[in-house]
């Protein structure tokens, strides 16, 4: 017992010497992250020692503190939206006390994520307003997908979907949160160019390579921008030219027979800098079903718009810019678009249109806590539909002029304006018809602020008031709050009310060429009306490697009297506003995962829309219940690029009360990067999903045929490739 008692208090004084050993060999270190303008604590950034194979998080108060050996360091520093830095640390360190890090903000990165659609140009992390921003990044990657238009970008996004509305021009339109594709407002670099006659083909008809980001709001933002916007709106921001010189050139083939040429220029001359985008853009007629019917019209677009920017001084600055595009795009029956057209095959869909638009706007810096900005566009768009025995020919000329200023304090952001809109839509008059012509011009006036309440709310209150000719004055009152809980864990909450005037550009005589629809008119039709909210909740954190962000979404509108298509006398249609309303329901949740080189996306949404009208309950047409998305994307930077994608629909409601299946879809795209040139190759749609697969998409004759609800792709399995060249 004796000789156990000895060595049991041997080996705890040998532990006892050793001790100090240990002490002095490890030595404590701590780090506090500080953004270096403002000198705000930098949350989760990570401390790297690769010396030691060691990675740290800072804490929410951008702390951390390790023990390390004595040494010689480098401490590689990271944070989102900074720029990486490293630092030079002896260990053991005569600082006794922390050890301060200034971290310089990443200025172009913070560029891409200023917020414009608020009004208020804030940075994403400080906008009370629910904003999702496609960067350029993305914007990209898209581009390599379908390089002539912006619908599969869009469509792409939790919570939007893209409704085709002609089986044989491919024409398509935006849903957002369950509902029709007018109640959305699709602006370019703030201006409401495609709304009424203008809206379509607006998908269709606009390229993504000029594009620097996207801006999407869900929800009523009627208050921001007037009328339209009562499912949200998009707003497509351009490119502005740097110092550096921009020259890129897109060149791109599918399976299908399409083919694009893009080209985008920028540069900044000291006072003047310019922008320039060119493309063309066609497809030939494809009917992978062989039914006599184009799935993709045949068509070519050009498309032309140049920019020009003076700087004055620091302190003013303008731009004028043109948009422009001619296309020529017939679909229908095979045979016909070939030139070999007979008696029996005979239908056809002719889309001709002309589309011109300017945009003006003056910058004046007037002190450091004032600025004026200055907004004037006009638009004219002329489309011109043929059909067998039909013939539509319309033009609407319309501006948009609005006077803002804006009031910076330590505390607020102040903006308040003045706007005018004018829609004049005339149409070449056939006998027997009765004009459509009509008049629309408002006069608005609004205020917004937002206010730093404290280091974790901030509040955002905004007032609207419209007048419409021939409906009455409108007021918009809209409110958004952020709450910081932690700088991993925020949420916002928000709401309004939207309007949206009577027109007969709708998504359901769309799908009838407005063959036969009457004119709208104010003694007959009022505004539509709405009120909408929404709230979500973001949480994100890193560990090593690993980063996590989620974001979960709940919105709600609620529409009284929507405008509907209901039959008429003489075979005609007439729009009217029903008694009931529309409630729209509904989440998306969005997951975002990185590790190293590899990045997972997931998101889900759940829409139920309904129409609630003399103690009935209907489930609105042509909006899916469920819809999950997935993307797996693997990146060397600068090298290599690999993504699959994943998109379920499920089953809906047609128009004609049929029930339209639910179905997969997925594709594969792969990039390869040089100094100057990519080289891309994207397959979409690989298990050839097709409507034509499930039902026979039209009933009737071939030659007089009567087209169904087009709810799932028509087009198929197709594989596109191409190159870019950074010149």
């Amino acid at each position: 017992m004796k000789t156990k008692n000895k060595l049991y208090k041997q080996t705890w004084l040998l532990i006892l010497c050793l001790f100090p050993f240990f002490a002095v060999a490890q030595n404590s270190v701590t780090v506090h992250l500080e953004d270096a303008k403002n000198k705000s604590a930098v949350p989760a950034g990570t401390i790297t020692v690769k010396a030691l194979k060691l990675s740290i998080v800072a804490n929410d108060n951008g702390f951390a503190e390790f023990n390390i050996p004595a040494g010689k360091y480098i401490f590689h520093i990271s944070g989102a939206g900074y720029e990486e830095t490293e630092l030079n640390v002896d260990v053991p360190t005569d600082r006794k006390d922390t050890i301060n890090i200034l971290l310089q903000p990443d200025e172009e990165l913070l560029d891409a994520l200023t917020i414009s659609s608020t009004r208020s140009n804030r940075s994403f992390d400080n906008t009370p307003t629910r904003v999702e921003v496609l960067a350029a990044e993305e914007i990209n990657e898209e581009a390599s997908m379908r390089p002539g238009d912006i619908r599969m970008m869009l469509a792409e996004s939790t919570g939007i979907q893209t409704q085709q509305t002609s089986a044989t021009t491919g024409n398509a339109a935006i849903r957002i949160q369950g509902l029709d594709g007018r109640y959305t407002q699709i602006l370019k670099d703030g201006f409401p160019i495609y709304s009424g006659a203008a809206s379509g083909l607006g998908l269709l008809q606009t390229p993504p390579l000029d594009l620097k980001q996207v801006e999407i709001i869900k929800g009523s933002s009627s208050t921001l921008y007037g009328g339209g916007a009562i499912a949200g709106l998009v707003n497509l921001i351009s490119k502005t030219p740097a110092a550096n010189r921009e020259f890129n050139v897109l060149l791109n083939a599918t399976s299908a027979g399409g083919f694009d040429l893009n080209g985008f220029y920028s540069q900044r001359f000291k006072g003047i800098g310019v922008t320039l985008y060119a493309a063309r853009n066609s497809n030939k007629e494809y009917d992978p079903a062989g039914i006599s019917f184009s799935a993709i019209p045949k068509f070519a677009r050009y498309t032309l718009n140049p920019k020009l920017f003076i700087y004055f001084n620091e302190k003013s600055k303008l731009n004028f810019g043109l948009n422009s595009s001619v296309e020529n795009r017939i679909g229908g029956d095979i045979h016909l678009i070939r030139g070999t057209a007979d008696s029996l095959h005979s239908f056809f869909e002719r889309n001709k249109t002309q589309r011109f638009s300017t945009a003006l706007t003056f910058d004046q810096l007037v002190n450091e806590n004032n600025s004026f900005k200055f907004k004037n566009s006009i638009s004219f768009y002329n489309r011109r539909i043929t059909s067998k025995g039909y013939e539509f020919n319309g033009t609407q000329l319309s501006s948009f002029t609005e006077a803002t200023w804006n009031q910076k304090r330590k505390e607020t952001d102040l903006v308040a304006g003045i706007n005018i809109l004018t829609d004049n839509f005339t149409e070449l008059q056939l006998t027997g018809r009765p004009s459509r012509e009509y008049r629309q011009h408002t006069v608005g006036a609004f205020i917004q602020n937002t206010w730093n309440a404290s280091s974790w709310l901030i509040l955002e209150t905004g007032l609207r008031a419209d007048f419409i000719n021939n409906y009455g004055s409108v007021i918009l009152p809209r409110a958004s709050a952020l709450f910081k809980i932690t700088p991993r864990f925020t949420s916002r909450i928000g709401g309004g009310l939207g309007y949206k005037p009577p027109t007969i550009f709708t998504e359901e005589t769309e799908r009838l060429l407005y063959k036969n629809v009457l004119p709208v008119s104010p003694s007959t039709n009022k505004l539509e009306r709405s009120i909408g909210a929404n709230w979500d909740l973001n949480y994100k954190m890193s560990i090593d490697e690993i980063t996590l962000s989620f974001n979960q979404f709940f919105f709600y509108t609620y529409l009284r009297h929507p405008l509907a298509l209901t039959s008429a006398s003489n075979n005609n249609y007439q729009l009217q506003n029903l008694a009931g309303d529309i409630h729209s329901s509904g989440a998306e949740t969005n997951i975002k995962m990185g590790s190293g080189k590899l990045a997972l996306y997931l998101g889900y949404t759940y829409t139920n829309s309904k129409l609630y009208q003399q103690g009935i309950s209907t489930p609105t047409a042509l909006t899916p219940k469920h819809r999950f998305n997935a993307a797996l994307v693997y990146e060397v930077e600068g090298k290599w690029k690999i993504g699959s994608e994943l998109y379920y629909f499920s089953k809906q409601k047609l128009t004609d009360g049929r029930i339209g299946r639910g179905y997969w879809l997925s594709g594969l795209i792969a990039e390869k990067t040089w100094k100057k040139v990519s080289l891309f190759i994207n397959f979409e749609n690989f298990a050839d999903v097709r409507q034509t697969r499930f039902e026979s998409i039209y009933s009737g004759t071939v030659t007089n045929p009567v087209f169904k609800d087009i709810y799932a792709p028509l087009e198929g399995f197709i594989v596109n490739g191409g190159i870019k060249l950074k010149l």
